[in-house]
């Protein structure tokens, strides 16, 4: 069976990510997007909210599981008996940036953890959670770059 693992922040899930997660899903037997609970940041959704959130918009992909993690990737791998990671790739600069997390954790791992890049696709190029986040805090119109579930409950957030 072939396994793998999408890990991310998830803050918010973007259309961008869905289509990852949609063509990483047709490629492996089991796809596990693992929501890190990252303590260095101060996320708009709480670790429990993005994996019910990811559930929602990943429930017609049966091969699908959505759980969070903590700590190393590599260990959690290690944990979860899985050998590749997938990440997606906007421009050159997430190239570089995700190239040395990569070789970092194929190192660490003793070379047990390879990681596959798929280049997003054209129409989500421009999305990043970071930038979803900005619109919606001046009030723009985010239905374009996350599903309608996930623009209402960012408008809750930013409202409360």
């Amino acid at each position: 069976m072939k396994r793998a693992i999408y890990p991310g922040s998830f803050d918010p899930v973007t259309f961008g990510h869905l289509d990852v997660i949609r063509r990483a899903s047709a490629m492996f037997d089991e796809l596990i997007v693992s929501v890190l609970n990252n303590k260095a940041k101060t996320p708009l959704f709480s670790v429990e909210e993005r994996v019910n959130i990811l559930k929602e918009a990943t429930k017609d992909l049966p091969n699908v599981t959505v759980e969070s993690f903590s700590g190393l990737l590599i260990q959690y791998a290690e944990e979860k008996n899985v050998h590749i990671a997938v990440r997606g790739l906007r421009a050159i600069t997430d190239f570089e940036y995700e190239l040395q997390i990569a070789q970092t954790n194929r190192l660490l791992s003793k070379g047990k953890l390879d990681t596959i890049f798929l280049t997003t696709s054209l129409e989500y190029a421009y999305l990043s959670s970071s930038s979803v986040k900005e619109i919606a805090a001046f009030g723009g119109d985010i239905s374009q770059c996350v599903p309608d579930f996930v623009a209402d409950l960012i408008h809750e957030k930013l409202k409360g």
